[in-house]
């Protein structure tokens, strides 16, 4: 396993994990969710996962400091936003298409 989808509804902890982002919406669905999934590599920090694919690169001190690296994520992660359990990109398309 390379990654995982973590979902997070808004509280300061995830509040589900799944191996397939299938199942991740499956469950955003039934309940009806309002939040991020995003992918998550595992075995490797964010910080340096970033680092990694370019997606971030420190400019200052502080950027390589514990308090920094421990709070970092990415919006160049794989993401999607939900509202009541419902893709919220995918509905905006829909929307678009509708008018």
């Amino acid at each position: 396993m390379t990654s995982v989808w973590v979902f997070n509804g808004g509280g300061n902890f995830p509040a589900a994990v799944f191996t397939t982002r299938e199942l991740a919406e499956a469950w955003i669905a039934g309940h009806k969710l309002t939040g991020v999934l995003t992918k998550y590599p595992v075995d490797v920090g964010v910080y340096e996962w970033a680092i990694e694919c370019g997606a971030f690169e420190p400019k200052r001190s502080d950027q390589s400091e514990p308090r920094f690296i421990g709070r970092f994520s990415s919006a160049s992660m794989e993401h999607y936003h939900y509202t009541a359990g419902v893709d919220a990109l995918a509905d905006a398309a829909g929307d678009r298409e509708n008018t």
